[in-house]
């Protein structure tokens, strides 16, 4: 099994009262993951407010969650950056404080060519020896990175496998195709199309939903890789109504607020992020409310 299967939580970064990091909290939501069955963590991600940290906030957040861990689960550190530069930086130090993988983002705002993306990841994989997943999302980034670079990409040594999070599955299935063979896996980066994706022989999620339940995104994949596929089915219909709730505005707010609510760290948003809009709050804790995760 890659070490990347399974369920993973993209996790939030909790901030205190006057914006800094909560350092506490972001260890007792790790304790939480870990307890309720979670398979792996994602700190600093697109969830995690990565692009507002500073260098010193990220490479911290990091060494937390690794040594929150204490290696019961598996650690994929984001360390993507639309410079090659930085990610590279990043990903240095996520080996170095024994982060387990670095999830690597397709370079936003650049907009670079496919050759450009191939290059940038390449070089990354050539100078920092830890397995690497690509995270490509075109909607934040603006570039598709498309199954043909990917396949190449595939080949390469440290770069072990793909969160696709463009909702497309007939790309989804070309990847698959064109990696069959490779040390390479493909998870899905919508909670909404975890079953969908592990239909076409994806492994897994790394999930928004999961900060909130992660034994039951757990659990749906477990059921399906374990060949129940009704049990998967019906765990992913009884989500979905969170599965939407949660992207109704920018994620992290959406999850941000589920957690305050439920009494998990989370804290604010960091600007440019701002509090979600009261009409939105309201049809968020309606779901909320109908799963028994808070009291109306």
């Amino acid at each position: 099994m890659n070490v990347f299967e399974g369920a993973y939580t993209a996790m939030v970064t909790p901030f205190g009262e006057k914006g800094e990091i909560d350092e506490d909290g972001l260890r007792e939501n790790v304790r939480f993951q870990i307890e309720n069955g979670i398979h792996g963590l994602l700190p600093v991600g697109t969830t995690g407010e990565c692009a507002t940290l500073s260098y010193e906030e990220h490479n911290r957040v990091v060494e937390i969650v690794v040594d929150a861990a204490k290696g019961k689960v598996p650690v994929l550190a984001g360390t993507g950056s639309n410079s090659t530069w930085e990610a590279l930086m990043l990903t240095k130090h996520a080996k170095e404080i024994g982060a387990d993988g670095a999830l690597l983002v397709v370079p936003y705002y650049n907009k670079p060519t496919q050759r450009g993306l191939y290059a940038h990841f390449r070089k990354i994989a050539e100078e920092v020896d830890l397995p690497q997943v690509i995270y490509n999302i075109p909607s934040r980034t603006g570039v598709n990175l498309l199954p043909e670079t990917m396949g190449k990409l595939a080949k390469l040594k440290n770069i072990v496998g793909v969160k696709e999070a463009t909702g497309d599955m007939k790309q989804v299935k070309r990847i698959i195709e064109l990696t069959k063979g490779q040390d390479f896996v493909v998870t899905s980066g919508n909670d909404s199309d975890t079953l969908a994706i592990m239909k076409l022989g994806g492994v897994g999620v790394i999930s928004v939903a999961s900060n909130l339940v992660p034994r039951k995104v757990a659990g749906l994949v477990e059921s399906f890789r374990s060949g129940d596929v009704k049990t998967a089915e019906k765990i992913n219909e009884e989500l979905a109504p969170l599965f939407k709730a949660l992207f109704i505005e920018t994620n992290p707010g959406p999850v941000k607020t589920a957690m305050n609510w439920m009494g998990l760290a989370a804290g604010g948003l960091r600007l440019p992020l701002v509090e979600m809009e009261p009409e939105n709050q309201e049809k968020l804790r309606r779901v909320l409310t109908d799963m028994k995760l808070v009291r109306q």
